[in-house]
């Protein structure tokens, strides 16, 4: 996994925030979601900072809610917004450090999201069983990724690693479209499980930064928070090769998004999967 800044990845919370907000509105525990009472536990696995955790636990004002993350940094700011919430949800949210491909819930689960992280686990298909599995009847699975690895923002990140000037440093460092898989795919191995599932996907047109903050790197703000982190990694013990990389990659990114009066527009790819662990029917029995 990559380290993370809080701070960069914030810079559009809004816009990274839209996707789990859609996912969480297609959770309906019970069939019943007028009686939040039923949901008791909320895990998301890769919580990063917190603050789309927090509204899980204002979702479900009756349940415990445990974000997870493998980013200390990230927990630290989660800790800190966690301060500013009021008393119940304090009392109702906890975040924890520790690998998802390893996570094991101490008891049965109501619901489990995770939103924008299984593109950073290889082989996280296998997992998905594996956290099924921790739902109790009735529960819910609720998962989000980006779709957009074929996109010019990824591809031509790829293609400049094959660039002389940094290859011996960054050959293998990104992956590609085999990160994420289609929808029919996620469908296929939670409907295996048993569940009831809804799979589909979103391409959303985000105007990046109106306000100009950014200037004509509005993309290149984004992919710094997100899929550019390993390759700021390798290259940030070299600040003159990590420049000349940024400036190669933003100098194809202003091409491809170039900023308009009103803002830069990023289509942007995203899969969504929702699984329902429909309870178990009881057999019928003829009468004696």
């Amino acid at each position: 996994m990559p380290s993370w800044d809080p701070t960069v990845y914030a810079r559009f919370a809004a816009e990274r925030g839209r996707p789990f907000t859609d996912l969480v509105a297609r959770i309906a525990p019970g069939d019943a979601p007028s009686q939040p009472a039923d949901v008791r536990t909320v895990v998301d696995l890769g919580c990063g900072p917190g603050d789309l955790t927090v509204t899980l636990a204002r979702r479900w004002p009756q349940a415990r809610v445990v974000g997870v993350d493998s980013s200390s940094s990230m927990l630290e700011q989660a800790a800190k917004l966690l301060d500013g919430e009021a008393a119940d949800v304090r009392e109702r949210v906890t975040f924890e450090l520790g690998d998802v491909t390893a996570w094991e819930a101490d008891g049965p689960v109501d619901v489990i999201v995770t939103n924008a992280l299984l593109q950073w686990v290889p082989g996280h298909l296998d997992l998905l069983p594996r956290w099924m599995g921790w739902l109790n009847p009735g529960g819910w699975f609720a998962m989000q990724v980006p779709g957009n690895f074929s996109a010019i923002s990824h591809q031509a990140m790829r293609d400049l690693t094959r660039d002389p000037r940094f290859f011996d440093r960054l050959q293998g460092v990104l992956r590609g479209t085999e990160s994420v898989a289609q929808p029919s795919t996620y469908a296929t191995v939670l409907a295996e499980t048993g569940a009831a599932v809804d799979a589909w996907e979103t391409t959303y047109l985000h105007v990046l930064d109106p306000e100009g903050r950014f200037g004509d790197d509005a993309v290149l703000a984004w992919v710094s928070g997100t899929g550019l982190r390993p390759v700021l990694d390798v290259l940030g013990d070299n600040p003159a090769l990590g420049q000349d990389f940024l400036d190669s990659y933003g100098a194809t990114l202003r091409e491809a998004y170039p900023r308009r009066r009103w803002g830069t527009l990023l289509p942007f790819r995203r899969i969504f999967a929702v699984a329902h662990k429909v309870p178990a029917r009881p057999v019928a029995t003829e009468a004696p």
